[in-house]
């Protein structure tokens, strides 16, 4: 059977990492911002991941982090659910206070930052100790999730901290970037029969991570064709052979990541109508014009066009 948005359980399905929209002055445009929710949402999403690293997040201060995600939460007005992050602090006194803020505007889950655990030569023992006392700190009844954020450096949770998690009934949200399927399989053992789900970022471990058991993605490539992530994730299983077709040519899609990110991802939404500009506050915009990366992603989104036929989108 068809696996449809309804009933699949609150927290699976295609969850967009969201871009954050800048004027040319820097400034967030909010006007556009709109656009870019209801754009998710028309294509099928399930929930909306915002203020990551996709949005910059460690470019924003605190109190646009805040409004940023007081603005999407009351923009999607309960269309789909919300889950927010803004965990860029170094001390724990700072991180408690964005996780408070975060949490008051309303989102369904704040969502911690691995390596805002640990600096990258700490122990394991030490990322499981701060994220214990991070939970502590957050008050009941707001529940909480993790993202494997790549920047500054990436930290894996270890078995000991995705179990711990499990066990809390405080968690439902870990964003998985192992993009290992031995380790994601055995991650979902770890957490079976919890609340907490594990959503991929990895396309290439997608279709298996769903086969193993796995709530669902949230990654880049939802901010280009979110309605093939959604048409995988709701109908893998009635659709096999299709779903093994369409999971090879994501993973092949997924590759223009490389080029320029969130640029590129920028850049498309300019052309569609979505956004007013495609000025980054991470990296600079020069050098994708530079080179052979707006036709390669124009390309990938016209495959992901036919792809639609495929499906039965179109």
């Amino acid at each position: 059977m068809t696996a449809s948005a309804a009933e699949l359980d609150r927290h699976s399905g295609i969850w967009p990492v969201m871009l954050t929209p800048f004027r040319d002055n820097l400034e967030i445009d909010w006007r556009s911002l709109e656009r870019l929710v209801d754009w998710y949402i028309e294509n099928g999403v399930h929930g909306l991941f915002a203020n990551c690293q996709s949005s910059e997040m460690f470019f924003l201060s605190d109190k646009e982090s805040v409004e940023l995600t007081r603005f999407i939460v009351d923009y999607a007005d309960g269309r789909v659910p919300v889950v927010a992050s803004g965990h860029t602090g170094n001390t724990f006194a700072h991180q408690v206070e964005q996780l408070h803020a975060i949490g008051e505007t309303g989102v369904d889950s704040v969502i911690l930052i691995s390596n805002r655990l640990a600096t990258a030569d700490q122990s394991d023992e030490m990322a499981l100790e701060w994220l214990q006392r991070l939970t502590e700190a957050v008050p009941e009844p707001m529940t909480m999730g993790v993202y494997e954020c790549p920047y500054p450096y990436k930290r894996l949770l270890s078995d000991a901290a995705v179990e711990w998690c499990a066990k809390s009934g405080r968690y439902t949200f870990v964003k998985d970037t192992c993009c290992n399927i031995d380790t994601i399989r055995r991650r979902l053992k770890l957490i079976e029969g919890s609340k907490l789900h594990l959503l991929n970022a990895n396309a290439q471990t997608l279709l298996d991570t769903l086969k193993a058991g796995g709530h669902g993605y949230s990654g880049v490539m939802a901010n280009f064709h979110p309605a093939l992530y959604v048409w995988l994730v709701e109908n893998w299983r009635n659709a096999p052979e299709k779903a093994e077709t369409l999971s090879e040519i994501l993973t092949l899609a997924a590759l223009t990541e490389y080029l320029d990110y969130p640029v590129n991802a920028k850049d498309y939404h300019k052309q569609i109508g979505t956004f007013e500009s495609r000025i980054c506050r991470s990296r600079p915009i020069g050098s994708y014009d530079a080179l052979h990366f707006p036709t390669t992603v124009a390309q990938m989104q016209s495959l992901a066009a036919r792809c639609k036929d495929l499906i039965g989108l179109s």
